[in-house]
């Protein structure tokens, strides 16, 4: 755990800038942020609704001084501490390289997350646009790279779907318990693991009363899996990874079918997961046999994980369930933020699951 703040920065307050503060994950953010003791949001883009106040996009948030959206061009950095970035993926490249170079930067989006640039050019399409700032980028899995986060400048802030497969397996890999040439991850989210862009296939009518696959076996999110266990492991990985679009507005839930190596049992899986994250703040491993739901873990910032042994001898599932939009982005983003600053790493982000 990060110690409490000794840095003056974190004894006032922070002033942050928001570019993208009209999709899911920019007001996410807003709505965490508004309750931060040590930021004050003084810069807000949202290049669909520069001018407008931010009360009137989102009346919810109402009564809280924000300033009035802007568009990004339009944005002076001058005595701004800290951006998050909540931009669509293939434009914050371009806008990050321009932002002055002692500006520490939060990305939300999957720009800076794969660490060659040859790799995104193939999965997302297009050539890097700022490869120089590709190898300053850190990946921001909290839970494994407390050391390089609150060092760095730059943090890559992992896809919701790593989140939570990355939190669920990671500490198998390390301890060998599990074959990783033999991994299924079967992921589940709500639509605004979609983005906010009007899009026929979000629509209620699309959405509702069913469920379906999307990016089978070529979801982008893949790559980035295979990235964080490779490293781990020390050579490469290929998992089969199958995301799915569920009728609810937020949550995540991840089932991976797995493996056991090395004479290892599904009781020492879960053992594994509990002494690695005894000491962790928002990660939960349920008691045996009781089953995590996304209901756990709505509106906050944590990630409940379950073990189980598989009927098939010699396997094991692991159920593992976040909410997309905070753990899965932007309170995993202002949890390294807090790591930037040497801030409590829990700061902001105290409040309890949502239920019903």
């Amino acid at each position: 755990m990060a110690a409490q703040s000794t840095n003056p920065l974190a004894s006032n307050q922070l002033r942050i800038g928001i570019l993208g503060a009209s999709g899911y994950t920019g007001v996410e953010l807003v709505r965490l942020l508004v309750r931060h003791p040590n930021a004050s949001i003084a810069l807000m883009t949202a290049n669909s609704h520069a001018g407008e106040a931010y009360d009137a996009v989102f009346p919810h948030l109402g009564g809280n001084d924000l300033p009035e959206l802007i568009k990004t061009e339009e944005a002076a950095w001058d005595g701004i501490d800290m951006a998050f970035c909540a931009l669509p993926h293939g434009t914050t490249q371009e806008i990050v390289r321009e932002l002055p170079g002692e500006l520490k930067v939060v990305d939300l989006s999957a720009d800076f997350r794969l660490e060659d640039v040859d790799t995104y050019a193939e999965w997302y399409g297009h050539e890097h646009y700022a490869p120089a700032l590709q190898p300053e980028a850190v990946y921001g899995l909290t839970e494994f790279n407390r050391t390089r986060i609150a060092d760095s400048r730059l943090i890559a802030c992992p896809g919701c779907y790593p989140t939570a497969v990355l939190l669920q397996l990671l500490p198998l890999v390390a301890a060998r318990q599990i074959d990783i040439d033999d991994i299924i991850i079967d992921a589940k989210s709500g639509v605004t693991g979609a983005g906010r862009a009007v899009k026929e296939t979000s629509l209620f009518a699309e959405v509702a009363e069913g469920i379906h696959p999307y990016g089978v076996a070529h979801h982008r999110h893949a790559p980035e899996i295979e990235q964080e266990i490779g490293k781990l492991a020390g050579r490469s990985v290929t998992v089969n990874f199958t995301p799915h679009l569920m009728p609810m507005n937020r949550g995540e839930l991840v089932t991976s079918y797995v493996r056991l190596a090395n004479g290892a049992t599904a009781g020492d899986l879960r053992q594994t997961l509990v002494e690695r994250y005894a000491d962790e703040p928002f990660v939960r491993i349920v008691p045996e046999g009781a089953t995590p739901a996304t209901r756990h873990v709505r509106g906050s910032n944590f990630v409940v994980t379950g073990v189980f042994a598989d009927r098939i001898a010699g396997r094991a599932i692991l159920v593992t369930v976040i909410d997309n939009l905070v753990k899965g982005s932007s309170g995993q983003a202002i949890q390294n933020m807090n790591l930037m600053f040497d801030i409590a790493e829990t700061t902001g982000l105290e409040q309890q699951p949502l239920f019903p």
